[in-house]
C-alpha cells in the first residue's frame, strides 16, 4: 500500500520517526529485567529484514526463537513497533498473546498474515486493526525503519476478548510480566 507513496514525500517525511523511546519495550514496561535472548535464525540484531517478510515479498511473519525464560512462566507475548513510521507513535505490526513457552520458537509463516490463516494462535489487532502480521510497508525514500520485534515472559495467560488492541494488552500484562528481551530486524524501500 504505501508502495504507492512518491519517494519524494517519503523524503519529505524522512526526518519524521515515532522513535524507538515510544515502543512499549523502552515507554511502559522499564523496569522489567532484560533477560531473555530473542533471535531469528533468518536475520542478525539490528540486520536487514529478508524480503519474503514484507510487503515487497511474501509478507510471512518470521520465524523466531528465545531463551533465558525465567521459572514461572505461564505465557508469552510478542508484540512487533516500527519505531521508524512517520507518526506519532510506532505503528504495531503485530501482537500475539497466550503463546506457549515451549517448544521456544514460532517457525517462519507461523503466524497469520495477509492471505495466509498461519497457526492457532491469539492474536491482537495491529494498526490497520487486523489480527495478523502486518509486513513492513515503509514508504519509498523514508529510509531504515527499526521494527522492534519484543517478547514479554509473564507469571500468568491474559484473559482477554478475542483480538484486543495493544492499549488493552498492555494494561492487562502490567504487574505480571517477569522478564523481556528484543531484537531488531531493519527494513527500507528505496
Amino acid at each position: 500500500m504505501l508502495e504507492m507513496i512518491p519517494s519524494v514525500i517519503g523524503e519529505a517525511l524522512s526526518g519524521l520517526k515515532a522513535g524507538r523511546e515510544k515502543t512499549a519495550y523502552y515507554a511502559v514496561f522499564t523496569d522489567v529485567p532484560e533477560t531473555l535472548t530473542l533471535t531469528s535464525p533468518a536475520f542478525a540484531d539490528g540486520a536487514d529484514m529478508p524480503s519474503r517478510f514484507t510487503a515487497d515479498g511474501e509478507g510471512l511473519s518470521p520465524p523466531l526463537a528465545w531463551a533465558g525464560l525465567p521459572d514461572g512462566t505461564a505465557a508469552l507475548v510478542v508484540l512487533v513497533e516500527d519505531a521508524g513510521s512517520p507518526t506519532p507513535q510506532p505503528l504495531v505490526h503485530l501482537i500475539a498473546w497466550d503463546v506457549a513457552p515451549e517448544p521456544a520458537r514460532l517457525d517462519e509463516g507461523a503466524l497469520p498474515s495477509p492471505g495466509r490463516p498461519g497457526g492457532m494462535h491469539r492474536m491482537g489487532r495491529n494498526s490497520f486493526l487486523r489480527p495478523e502480521w502486518l509486513p513492513p510497508d515503509p514508504p519509498s525514500g523514508h529510509g531504515r525503519h527499526d521494527y522492534v520485534l519484543q517478547l514479554y515472559a509473564l507469571r500468568r495467560p491474559l484473559h482477554l476478548a478475542d483480538e484486543p488492541g495493544r492499549g488493552a494488552v498492555i494494561e492487562a500484562m502490567q504487574g505480571h510480566v517477569l522478564a523481556k528481551g528484543h531484537l531488531i530486524g531493519a527494513y527500507a524501500r528505496a
